[in-house]
């Protein structure tokens, strides 16, 4: 729960995930910032979306996200460089994979996010 003492709010209660206990210093500040500058194209995020649901190579990113091969390779690489997304190698392919938990759950609370705007869903906690 989030302490909202001397406010007059109601505490809201808060999934333990959500819930950092600091203040955040300026690595941690200019980490997440990192990451949203990251996720600020509609190209990587939907290529990070599509990482969300499983592991993919250059070409099967390339077709679900309509974007050339050669802008796939470049906001991957990008993506790597940042540590959004790791790789591993089957025979000649490169397979990339979303990083961690927190960044997939980032990405598809965005998404979500956006759901609510485009289709006026009222917001919920």
């Amino acid at each position: 729960m989030v302490s909202q003492q001397g406010t007059g709010a109601v505490p809201v209660a808060r999934a333990a995930s959500l819930v950092h206990p600091d203040e955040p210093d300026r690595a941690r500040l200019d980490a997440a910032t990192e990451t949203f500058r990251m996720l600020a194209d509609p190209t990587r995020l939907h290529i990070l979306w599509q990482l969300t649901r499983g592991e993919a190579d250059v070409t099967a990113l390339t077709e679900v996200s309509g974007a050339s091969r050669t802008a796939v390779s470049q906001h991957l690489a990008k993506l790597r460089l940042t540590g959004l997304v790791d790789t591993r190698r089957e025979g000649r392919r490169v397979i990339y994979r979303i990083r961690d938990g927190h960044l997939a759950r980032l990405v598809t609370e965005g998404i979500n996010h956006a759901d609510h705007r485009v289709t006026g869903e009222p917001p919920h906690e």
